[in-house]
C-alpha cells in the first residue's frame, strides 16, 4: 500500500470552503521547455499566471491564481506538475 504524498495538503485544503480561489506556486529551471510545461498546467483564459526570474537567472518562479472547484482538482494539478523535470512546488 503506497502512501499519499499529498495527504497533508489534502487535509489542509479540506478545511476550506470550495469552490475557492487558489494560489499555486512553483519554481522551475529557466529553460523554455520547463516554463512552457508549467504554464500549460493552467488555462490562460481563466488563471492569472505570473512569471518572475531569479536573480541568478537559473530559475523562474511561477505563481498562478485560479478558481478551483474542489480539493481533488487541486491535487490532480499537483500530480501533473510534479512530472515536470526540475519543478519544485511551494
Amino acid at each position: 500500500m503506497s502512501q499519499d504524498p499529498f495527504k497533508g495538503l489534502r487535509e489542509k485544503l479540506e478545511e476550506r470552503p470550495w469552490p475557492n480561489l487558489y494560489l499555486f506556486k512553483f519554481i522551475v529551471p529557466a529553460d523554455a521547455k520547463s516554463i512552457a510545461a508549467t504554464e500549460a498546467l493552467f488555462d490562460s483564459n481563466v488563471a492569472q499566471v505570473e512569471l518572475r526570474q531569479s536573480k541568478t537567472g537559473k530559475f523562474v518562479s511561477v505563481s498562478a491564481k485560479e478558481m478551483m472547484m474542489d480539493v481533488d482538482s487541486i491535487i490532480a494539478r499537483y500530480e501533473k506538475a510534479v512530472q515536470i523535470e526540475g519543478l519544485m512546488a511551494l
